[in-house]
Order: C-alpha cells, then structure tokens, then sequence
C-alpha cells in the first residue's frame, strides 16, 4: 500500500501518518520527493486493512494499493527514475557505462593491464570476481582476500570504480572494504539472507537476474535490498535458460524496455555469459544499448586461452577496442554517450 502525501504536507502530517501505520502493526518506508512524499506501507496483512483509515488523514492527497509483490522497486513507489552515484559515475542518466574486466582475478599483472585498457578505451568501471561461485566444487574458485586486493591496487593505478561479486553473507563486510559495487550472482539472486546483508552494507548493489526468474521475482528480490534503506540498486540481465543451446544462456532484450516501464531502477546487460563465445559479444552489446539498457557488462582479458574461467566468452583488448568504438558511435544515434 502507498500513501501518497499532499505537496506541501507538513512534517506533522508526516509524522501522523507514520503514527497510524505503526498503530496498525506495520512498517513503513518513506520516499521523500521534491515535491512530494511517499509513504510505503509494508508488512503482510495490508490487503485487509481499509484504505480510509488513512485517506482521512490531514496531508494525505491519495492510498493506492499495490497489488504485484514487488512494492519499493515498483514505479509507483518511486515515478522517477532512480540513478544511482558511485564516485563520479551516474548509472541510469544518459550515459551508457562500460563495466570491463576479467571473470576472475588472476594476478596483478592481468588484473592491472585490464583496468588500464578499459580505462583508455572510455570504461568507467572494473569488473573482476575474487570469490566465485563454480557450478563445480574443483573449479578455480577465485583468490578470495588476495584478488579483493589486487583490485585495489588495479583502482589505484588507473581511478577506475570496482565491482565484484559477493557469494556469502559473512564475506560483505570484506568485500566491501574493497569495492565500490556489490554484485549478487544469478545463483544467489534469491539468497534472502544475502540480499539482506548487502543492502545493510550501504554499498550500490548489483542484482544479476536468476537465470530461470521472471520480472516479478527479480524484482521482489530488489525489494529485500531497497527495504534497507539502501536505494543504490542496479538490474543486470544476464541471459535466461531456455531450450536454444545456440548460446550459453538466451539474453532476453525484451526485459529491458519492460524493466523501464515497470521500476524506477536502472538496468544494465551483461551480454558476455549470455553469449558464452566472443564471437557474439560484440553484437549482443550494441542491441543491449539499442534497447535502452544503462549499461553493459563485459568480460576481457589479455590471454583468453589462458583465462582460469570464462576464457571463451571474453574479449581480447584488440576486440575490446574495435567494440568500444563502435558503442560509442551507437550510443550517439541513440541520444547517449559513453
């Protein structure tokens, strides 16, 4: 249930408003716009409880029930979108950001090198996992502490941000000593426990969508990160598991366009593991912007044959480089830029 404020409402109106919730047994979520606020009413049991005990209210322009799971990631909790600040990166304006890097970090020297092409080629941001979740329990399984400060070392030598994958609760606190970006893997986009943990942590997020999850799950899911209070929270569709076995994994372009009408949240495409081969890559990239997304995701590496994970699928620099210009000419035509 939303509780939409008048404009001008006073903060006694407000605090009358939260009152009445809390007497009901509810919680609430406030969302504080310019020109007018927002009470969310959370809680099970707001289906039965009757509108007009708050439509009475002084200040209160209008109570709507919203009847999808997913409440704070939904547009009518927040109409406009929500851009998300790291440092001096806006995800969700009207630049596309590159996010670029290894699947695993492997040493200072690749990690490094990858960090200073993608900086001289236009991407604002470090992709690499230190911790990594392996369908197989005998395969790399990342370098843990010691690939968390690889990336530091990477960020200090070239001022690019860092994101990296989290894949336990008890690992968020470390993990975001080093990083600027939280990522949740599609295998834990339902970790609840997970997602609890890193919206405390204060870090933007990124929330990869679970390869079999629909729009409502993947957005309900964003919910668990938004209900503390934590408001930096960015989609990344990542492929779907379907029939085709042409590609590792079916990216679903179409979610894009639909994310936009239905959240406030920014949405960026990782077209490196839907692909599963380079070859594709670059073509999945610029649909991903031709299709609204906010950002993209990709996977290089100086040796891809060498890679310890994922070598198949990324990009050599020289790839990277020809990709990336052609991006920035895409984004062009479609009124960004990169």
């Amino acid at each position: 249930m939303i509780i939409e404020m008048q404009k001008g409402a006073t903060e006694k109106d407000i605090r009358q408003v939260v009152k009445r919730v809390k007497e009901n047994g509810f919680d609430i979520q406030m969302n504080q716009g310019k020109e007018k606020t927002i009470v969310a009413v959370l809680g099970s049991g707001t289906e039965s409880i009757e509108t007009q005990i708050f439509e009475v209210l002084p200040g209160v322009e209008k109570v709507i029930r919203i009847m999808k799971p997913y409440k704070l990631a939904s547009r009518d909790f927040e109409k406009e979108n929500t851009i998300v600040e790291v440092g001096n990166v806006k995800i969700g304006g009207n630049a596309v950001v590159i996010m670029a890097g290894p699947c695993s970090v492997e040493s200072k020297e690749q990690i490094i090198s990858c960090a200073k092409i993608g900086k001289s080629l236009g991407a604002k941001i470090l992709r690499g996992g230190a911790f990594k979740p392996r369908t197989s329990p005998f395969a790399f399984q990342g370098l843990k502490e010691e690939g968390l400060k690889l990336l530091a070392k990477a960020k200090e030598e070239t001022g690019l941000l860092i994101i990296t994958e989290i894949v336990a609760p008890e690992d968020v606190p470390l993990v975001a000593e080093y990083s600027d970006i939280l990522q949740i893997g599609t295998r834990n986009m339902q970790n609840y426990r997970l997602l609890e943990a890193a919206g405390k942590s204060g870090k933007p997020v990124l929330l990869k969508r679970g390869f079999s999850a629909t729009l409502e799950e993947w957005l309900t899911a964003a919910d668990y990160l938004l209900r503390e209070n934590n408001p930096n929270v960015i989609l990344c569709e990542r492929g779907i598991r379907t029939f085709s076995n042409s590609t590792r994994f079916t990216l679903d372009l179409g979610i894009v366009p639909v994310v936009k009408k239905y959240t406030h949240l920014p949405i960026i495409v990782d077209p490196s593991h839907a692909a599963g081969h380079w070859e594709y890559v670059p073509s999945l990239s610029k649909a991903a912007i031709a299709a609204g997304a906010d950002g993209i995701l990709i996977e290089i590496h100086p040796q891809p044959k060498k890679a310890l994970s994922d070598g198949p699928q990324s990009l050599t620099f020289s790839d990277f480089s020809r990709l990336m210009a052609e991006l920035k000419l895409l984004a062009k035509a479609v009124g960004r830029e990169i």
